[in-house]
């Protein structure tokens, strides 16, 4: 994928760092890709939202989901935290930069589902009628 991207544009590029990109890619990937990760990011939003506040929004997630969730989310670098010195501690959670452009290509990837809704709805159907 990364691969494919820098040898299609014609730059020369170390085979290590498209090795390392490509190993990269798959990682993030492999965190972000799951159910949990992805309705955390649309929660957020273009908002600031407290630990039990976030909770609330996503419906079904576990203390623990969630919390291993933010941790990959943040250590990606698609989420922030940010914690005020209270008792109890206050815990706040935002989107940066990268966070809201990801947060854009899950609102098309879900403009896209309801696009073709009928047509995946469709498809299915004639799959799995015998």
């Amino acid at each position: 994928m990364v691969t494919k991207q820098l040898k299609d544009s014609g730059t020369a590029v170390d085979e290590a760092d498209v090795t390392r990109a490509d190993s990269l890619a798959r990682e993030i990937f492999s965190d972000i890709a799951n159910k949990w990760a992805l309705l955390i990011i649309e929660a957020v939003g273009d908002r600031t939202l407290r630990f039990t506040e976030l909770r609330d929004e996503v419906e079904g997630i576990s203390h623990k989901m969630l919390t291993q969730n933010l941790r990959l989310l943040e250590r990606n670098g698609l989420v922030s935290r940010t914690v005020h010195p209270t008792v109890p501690p206050r815990v706040e959670y935002t989107l940066t930069e990268p966070g809201r452009a990801l947060r854009a290509t899950v609102d098309a990837m879900c403009d896209w589902t309801h696009r073709y809704l009928a047509d995946i709805e469709t498809a299915r159907h004639r799959f799995d009628t015998p």
